[in-house]
């Protein structure tokens, strides 16, 4: 139709040739050009939620095929969440269980993962929590509080730091605990170092399987983190990820993935919690684990029912084939 107008058709030749090229186009196809791509897009929206992959809108399924950078958070991520309170560390005058009493007494207020696994080894062991005033959350440090007329302090080394309290030569010792990749928080009594305790956390089944296989799709992978550098790194070895963002606030999640978008790349962010929420906002393509908070599910794109890694490759293979399908079509 094109070829016989454009020689024996009227002038403006070209004009008319592509009106009425078009015209026997879309009548002879509609399906490919009305069906077939929105058709396409449903199947893949509901092979993915038959796996447990739940995909907001056809938008996100569209733009995952393009991600080239996935950004995952260690704690309920790469980790089981579930932090187990592993070493006590007593310094200066305080026993052992007088140290983990006062931190679980201070964490008693807190909902961080960490506090929740020290109040718990507390009640294990039949120690008495005790009242607490003055209980003040640090976000990405600590916490603070008054017990029994005493000023408690347990956080980071970062907190401690802040605080100008001397740690009396502990951080020797935290280091061995950290290339273990266990998280370490300082406990000081009325500025004066306590004690410490350290926390291990397991990573995930097929952590390192997911990392291997997304490495092996052409994609970026780099853990993020509020651990310290050594920490971080060590669990990062473990799942086999060499790019590591460590001692990242909450707050400043959100500006790390902005700094990958800025550099060029298409980032899809992992994460659980209510602190990797605007994160996961921020990033091209958010991604939260179902076994998480409300709030990040909420604000993710996609959501991973079932809460297994698996299910990060999978969404990218499901958008990639849903575009190919498409595109053949």
């Amino acid at each position: 139709t094109f070829i016989v107008w454009y020689f024996a058709g009227p002038s403006p030749a070209l004009t008319h040739a592509i009106l009425n090229f078009v015209a026997v186009l879309i009548i002879a196809c509609p399906c490919a050009l009305c069906l077939a791509t929105p058709t396409a897009i449903i199947v893949g929206t509901g092979k993915g939620a038959e796996n447990g992959i739940l995909i907001r809108n056809a938008e996100t399924l569209e733009k995952m095929h393009r991600v080239n950078s996935v950004l995952l958070d260690k704690t309920g991520t790469l980790t089981m969440g579930q932090p187990q309170l592993t070493d006590i560390i007593a310094a200066g005058r305080l026993a052992k269980q007088e140290v983990l009493q006062l931190a679980a007494s201070a964490e008693s207020g807190s909902e961080h993962p960490l506090g929740q696994a020290i109040v718990a080894k507390a009640k294990q062991d039949g120690l008495e929590v005790l009242p607490v005033k003055n209980f003040k959350a640090v976000p990405g440090h600590g916490v603070e509080a008054l017990i029994d007329s005493r000023q408690v302090v347990i956080g980071n080394l970062r907190l401690m730091k802040d605080k100008e309290i001397v740690t009396e030569g502990l951080e020797e010792r935290a280091g061995v605990l950290w290339e273990e990749g266990k998280t370490v928080l300082f406990m000081a009594v009325d500025s004066k170092m306590a004690g410490m305790l350290a926390l291990s956390d397991t990573i995930k089944p097929g952590a390192a399987e997911l990392v291997k296989k997304l490495q092996g799709m052409g994609l970026d992978i780099t853990m993020i983190t509020g651990d310290n550098r050594r920490a971080a790194e060590a669990i990062a070895r473990q799942v086999g990820i060499e790019e590591v963002l460590y001692d990242v606030l909450p707050r400043h999640k959100a500006g790390e993935v902005e700094k990958l978008q800025k550099a060029g790349k298409i980032v899809a962010m992992v994460g659980d919690g209510i602190n990797d929420a605007p994160a996961l906002a921020q990033a091209d393509v958010g991604i939260a684990i179902g076994t998480g908070t409300d709030i990040a599910m909420e604000t993710a794109d996609i959501t991973l029912t079932g809460g297994e890694l698996k299910g990060i490759a999978g969404a990218i293979d499901l958008s990639r084939r849903t575009m190919r399908t498409i595109r053949q079509n």
